[in-house]
């Protein structure tokens, strides 16, 4: 079965991970050297747990058996994944984002602000107090902004002091 395939798989997979009480975000095959993966990425309120990982792997091995892969895993997307469906654009909505252009727009191709929606092609953020629209086909990955401050690396030092 070719990569492309496994976009028949993907409605399966969905149902799959609802049982668990979890969310499909993607399904990737990506080819490293010689090895071609196939990366499940799944989440849940609260995020995902490597036992999650592990429930969903042993679960979902027989329904991709079909696909030409050398590694299968499954995996959480990560704190800074790129935004890519309606529900992540909703989910974020209120929050921090980057957005990346393919092309500058007033000499700028990273944008950062409070993300507004994602409606009828545009995307919507507020930089500074001013509403910024991007044409969605102009956005090459809009993600959450992750900001580490200083007030998180004083608590892991205070931890790590402790043990």
């Amino acid at each position: 079965m070719a990569g492309s395939d496994l976009k028949r798989l993907v409605p399966a997979m969905e149902q799959l991970a609802t049982r668990f009480s979890f969310e499909l975000i993607d399904a990737e095959i990506v080819k490293e050297g010689t090895n071609r993966y196939l990366r499940i990425y799944i989440d849940k309120p609260g995020g995902i747990t490597l036992d999650d990982c592990e429930i969903y792997h042993r679960a979902v091995s027989a329904l991709v058996e079909a696909v030409d892969y050398d590694f299968l895993e499954v995996c959480s997307p990560g704190l800074d994944r790129p935004l890519k469906t309606d529900r992540d654009y909703e989910r974020h909505t209120g929050e921090p984002v980057e957005v990346h252009l393919y092309k500058p727009v007033n000499g700028q191709k990273v944008y950062e602000g409070v993300l507004e929606g994602r409606r009828d092609g545009v995307l919507t953020i507020e930089c500074g107090g001013v509403s910024v629209a991007f044409e969605v086909k102009d956005v090459s990955v809009c993600r959450p902004a992750v900001r580490l401050e200083d007030a998180d690396f004083e608590l892991q030092e205070a931890e790590d002091a402790e043990e």
